[in-house]
């Protein structure tokens, strides 16, 4: 297993434009860890900059032991999987396999046992004889994987492999890396601008925006505590409630007025963001944390339906009050019409504070 070091990397394409600046990242030996971000904020190009596909214009990379900055491609014991499987279609899937291999001189017979053992591994083996044309998409992406792993690379890098697939076999796929990942024990950087795919795949993900890192941390970890706004809005769909707010303190008691929702803050709550009083901050509540019965951590409030999401399992509602809307994750029996007059509590217990200026996450944890 192999662990993969980033020293403060950058990729400059001149006149001072960045599509990646001063990244520093370990990646650990057998760690499956997602590069998760919007389209352009440099996940993709941090990727082929491992892979030696794009130039590294300042900093180092280590892929174990080595530096492997200035060495080409194939030089560095990797493989990539890229979205479009680039698979050749007119050779077999067993040809597509036995290629790269050929090209660099591995034995016929070592050809064989790798093909036959990936094969095995990805269920392909009804399908060696046939050509991509006579394949699913979900088929494809298993060759274009096989490929890689008869290279028997130190790295695996796959950059939105399962974009091409529906939603069905996107899940599917899903839980075959995971899989796979178990099973062969190696390190892999796998890039997606899904944060379903990040959070139910990823030993850790890093977050990017605009070629930096926003925070990295196991998916569960960022979800409960994200470091600013940007990834409270965009590790989640619904993105977070959040909605301008000021604490203030009377009598020792620690009050909270966002809007709609205003009141005294639970003991903990209270004892957590009192240092935060008087500035001005944002609110944050995840759409499961507006319930819609009462607790004793909870604040209510009142509003117009203006969203409806009926969903089978569960139902997403929009709640439009005190000129803010609110997401709500309610229950499958729970599912007022538009425009009808709705009660709902928030949660103050899982409240999450930023400040108004940065964005920046006040400490959670106590």
């Amino acid at each position: 297993m192999t662990a993969i070091t980033l020293d403060t990397i950058s990729r400059e394409y001149g006149s001072g434009v960045f599509g990646v600046k001063d990244v520093s990242l370990t990646i650990e030996e057998g760690e499956f860890m997602v590069l998760l971000g919007p389209s352009g904020c440099g996940k993709s190009t941090t990727l082929r900059m491992i892979a030696g596909l794009e130039e590294i214009t300042a900093g180092r990379i280590r892929i174990g032991k080595r530096d492997v900055t200035d060495l080409p491609p194939r030089a560095r014991n990797v493989a990539v999987v890229f979205q479009s499987y680039a698979l050749y279609p007119h050779m077999s899937v067993r040809e597509n396999m036995r290629f790269g291999m050929k090209m660099r001189g591995t034995p016929l017979a070592e050809q064989d046992v790798r093909i036959k053992d990936a094969s095995e591994i990805l269920g392909l083996v009804p399908y060696l004889d046939r050509r991509p044309g006579a394949l699913s998409g979900g088929q494809r992406q298993r060759v274009a994987l096989g490929r890689a792993m008869v290279r028997e690379p130190d790295v695996f890098l796959m950059d939105e492999p399962l974009s091409n697939l529906d939603a069905k076999l996107r899940g599917e796929m899903r839980q075959e890396l995971v899989k796979l990942h178990r099973r062969l024990g190696k390190t892999m950087v796998f890039v997606t601008h899904d944060h379903i795919e990040a959070m139910t795949m990823g030993d850790r993900i890093c977050i990017m925006r605009d070629g930096h890192i926003e925070q990295v941390g196991a998916p569960l970890d960022v979800y409960a505590n994200p470091a600013n706004t940007f990834v409270a809005q965009f590790l989640a769909s619904p993105t977070m409630n959040l909605i301008a707010a000021r604490l203030s303190v009377a009598a020792g008691v620690l009050s909270i007025d966002a809007g709609p929702i205003a009141g005294v803050l639970p003991p903990a709550q209270s004892a957590l963001y009192s240092h935060a009083a008087s500035e001005p901050a944002i609110l944050g509540l995840r759409a499961e944390d507006v319930l819609t019965e009462a607790t004793s951590a909870t604040l209510p409030f009142t509003g117009k339906v203006v969203m409806r999401e009926a969903l089978g399992a569960e139902n997403l509602i929009g709640v439009e009050a005190g000129g803010a809307t609110l997401s709500a994750r309610t229950g499958r029996h729970f599912l007022p019409d538009f425009g009808d007059q709705v009660t709902l509590h928030a949660d103050m217990s899982q409240m999450h504070l930023f400040n108004a200026a940065s964005g920046a996450a006040y400490r959670r944890k106590a």
